[in-house]
């Protein structure tokens, strides 16, 4: 039960991490309207983290797998703000 209590902790704090890094392609000044890869790219540097999270919780209360859950949304948080900071770079 620790276990998967901590492995939540990490993974709420590399969805708060990244949506801070996510943070810094929103308020980068712009004077021209974005590309659509950029708005993208934008969605997925404020949103995706807390969408993958939200669907690994769902997967951990439909299996009861919730470490193995945890550990995908670290990833899964990781991969969505990196994907979004690539397509959006500030």
């Amino acid at each position: 039960m620790l276990t998967a209590v901590l492995a939540w902790l990490v993974a709420f704090a590399v969805c708060v991490a990244a949506v801070l890094v996510g943070q810094s392609v929103r308020t980068a000044p712009r004077r021209r309207r974005r590309r659509p890869a950029a708005r993208v790219g934008l969605f997925l540097s404020l949103s995706g983290p807390w969408l993958s999270v939200l669907a690994a919780l769902g997967y951990g209360a439909l299996t009861g797998a919730w470490v193995p859950a945890a550990a995908a949304a670290s990833i899964a948080v990781t991969v969505v703000a990196l994907t979004g900071l690539l397509l959006a770079p500030g």
